[in-house]
């Protein structure tokens, strides 16, 4: 038997097959963004608002619309939870999760995401909204419905809330970029990237590219990327930090090139 993730385990009172189904539609929504795939995230966060309403079914009425049926025009869906009387649960399951899956819904559809038209392609941000917005919807549903420990169900919420990055692995204290045909360049903004609110020590840096020469790593690599703003080198404390304009960096000319 395989051990459920930890996701899972937080919605051990969820129904197996919406548990499963819910983690998967979500997974894949992350992942479709993170590679760029725009259309396949909202497509992605269409199936995972369906599914997030038979969680809620199921939660306030004990039963939930199986997935071979389909469900009611949205709209009806949402009102009809919406209506449901208070005791039949707290009202971040009957009215708020439900306008915010509304608006996850809406956003898939109305807009268009895949679509071409206009002069300003809203792709992007629209799928960013989706997902920020599927991170919320999610997290608050363990918030309300959790089955683990307050302290584990904070650490999951703040590890849903965090940037994931599958680009990169950690391990035994050591990051790997596992692309290994990004440049060295390239390799340093995605590790810094990964956790861009700590200065990296610059002999963790040199370790985890696995650079030649530490001398030539700080000339070569760090100066270059310090002179153009992209990182802050300080040369006192030995370490690096990402700025906004290499954050900018990594998202749109480095991640994308990534092939796994």
């Amino acid at each position: 038997m395989s051990t459920p993730s930890p996701l899972e385990a937080a919605l051990t009172r969820v129904p197996r097959t919406l548990r499963t189904r819910v983690t998967d539609r979500y997974g894949t929504l992350k992942r479709e963004h993170l590679n760029g795939n725009f259309e396949a995230c909202g497509m992605a966060a269409g199936r995972f608002s369906e599914v997030m309403i038979r969680i809620l079914q199921t939660e306030l009425t004990g039963s939930y619309t199986p997935l071979g049926s389909p469900l009611r025009p949205f709209d009806q869906e949402i009102a009809a939870l919406g209506q449901l009387p208070k005791p039949a649960g707290p009202d971040s399951l009957r009215v708020i999760i439900p306008r915010a899956l509304a608006f996850l819904y809406t956003l898939r559809n109305k807009r268009g995401i895949g679509h071409e038209g206009g002069d300003v392609d809203a792709n992007e941000i629209d799928a960013a909204a989706c997902v920020r917005t599927a991170d919320w919807c999610l997290s608050e549903l363990i918030r309300v419905v959790h089955e683990v420990s307050l302290e584990e169900a904070q650490a999951l919420l703040d590890a849903i809330a965090e940037r994931e990055l599958p680009h990169v692995w950690a391990i035994a204290g050591v990051k790997r970029v596992l692309d290994p045909g990004l440049t060295a360049r390239e390799q340093v903004l995605v590790l810094l990237y990964s956790d861009p609110e700590v200065a990296v020590p610059i002999e963790d840096l040199f370790a985890w590219v696995e650079y030649g020469r530490q001398d030539h790593f700080r000339s070569s690599v760090l100066t270059p990327l310090h002179r153009a703003r992209l990182v802050e080198f300080d040369k006192e404390t030995n370490t690096v930090l990402l700025s906004p304009l290499g954050a900018a960096e990594t998202e749109s000319a480095v991640l994308p090139k990534i092939k796994l």
